[in-house]
């Protein structure tokens, strides 16, 4: 049988991509992690690592021979887990990333977090760019995608869904309206983009129709509250997030615009880079996010119908 530690070494060189930062993360010396990997190697027969001075990859089958590793090093944490949850309580740093469209949502629900869990000192990093959640030390990243594919080394852990729906002030609507596919592309439009380029609208309906609206945009930006308040000030028509929209129709300051179309649905999700070793604080934060952001999301189903979705609640 061979020993965990040396499976432990390797499975930690090859997910932090390399020795020195394995080393680093470990706290172990960089030759003793090469020397254990390499006895590794000749007990096994096989080579695991391809190295140069300059590149380390994985061979076929390291890769499967990691992928099991990781499976074993779960089971091996998930039990000394069941122990350590007893006795550990939340405490210290816990960093988490989110797009700025998230902020005011939070913003209502983070403080009963942070009263719930004294010790937790959480610091938050608000963005609309990828996160590399290893190189920036993320603990847990919050995004709103259409799927996941090509982050196997990431962990993720599926909320609800969500839609963006086209949206304007009233008096915008009384003042352009009726407003269809064929006059849309030639009212004002704000887009979530930073270039003042042509935006394109993929909307979908309940058929399952596709129609791509093209416009030039009065106003691009990321920031979905400047966006709203364009939307409300009558600057042009937008598509917002559902939680937006349902804020703002039951406030009586917008109205859905060619109702029974929206954007694609996506994902609300946490991403955090491993399962082995969740800090209990990140465990905590995690846990809460997946309590209260559904409860938040899903009233905008009263004022704005949308296909029921399943929320994976698996870690």
């Amino acid at each position: 049988m061979q020993d965990l530690n040396d499976l432990a070494l390797f499975a930690a060189v090859v997910r932090h991509k390399g020795f020195t930062a394995a080393a680093n993360a470990l706290g172990v010396p960089k030759s003793k992690i090469s020397k254990r990997v390499a006895q590794l190697e000749q007990q096994l027969g096989v080579r695991l690592l391809e190295r140069s001075t300059r590149k380390l990859r994985v061979t076929d089958i390291g890769q499967s021979f990691y992928e099991r590793c990781e499976a074993v090093l779960s089971g091996v944490e998930e039990a000394e887990a069941v122990v350590a949850a007893a006795k550990a309580e939340a405490a210290g740093p816990v960093r988490l990333a989110m797009p700025l469209g998230f902020a005011p949502m939070l913003a209502d629900v983070l403080p009963r977090f942070l009263k719930q869990y004294p010790q937790v000192r959480l610091a938050i990093v608000t963005t609309n760019r990828p996160i590399d959640l290893i190189e920036e030390r993320i603990d847990v990243a919050l995004r709103v995608r259409a799927s996941y594919e090509g982050e196997q080394s990431i962990v993720v852990r599926k909320f609800c869904d969500t839609r963006h729906y086209l949206t304007a002030s009233p008096a915008f609507v009384a003042r352009h309206g009726p407003i269809t596919f064929d006059n849309l592309s030639l009212l004002p439009t704000i887009a979530m983009q930073e270039q003042p380029s042509r935006a394109i609208w993929t909307l979908v309906n309940g058929e399952g129709e596709f129609r791509d609206v093209a416009h030039n945009p009065v106003l691009s930006c990321v920031d979905f509250g400047i966006l709203e308040r364009a939307v409300i000030e009558g600057i042009g028509l937008g598509l917002l997030p559902d939680s937006i929209v349902e804020r703002g129709v039951r406030s009586g300051v917008l109205v859905p615009v060619l109702t029974g179309w929206s954007s694609p649905e996506s994902s609300v999700h946490v991403a955090f880079p491993s399962r082995h070793g969740i800090l209990p604080a990140v465990r905590a934060l995690i846990d809460f996010l997946a309590e209260t952001l559904p409860r938040s999301m899903e009233s905008c189903n009263e004022v704005i119908p949308r296909p029921a979705t399943t929320a994976d609640w698996s870690i």
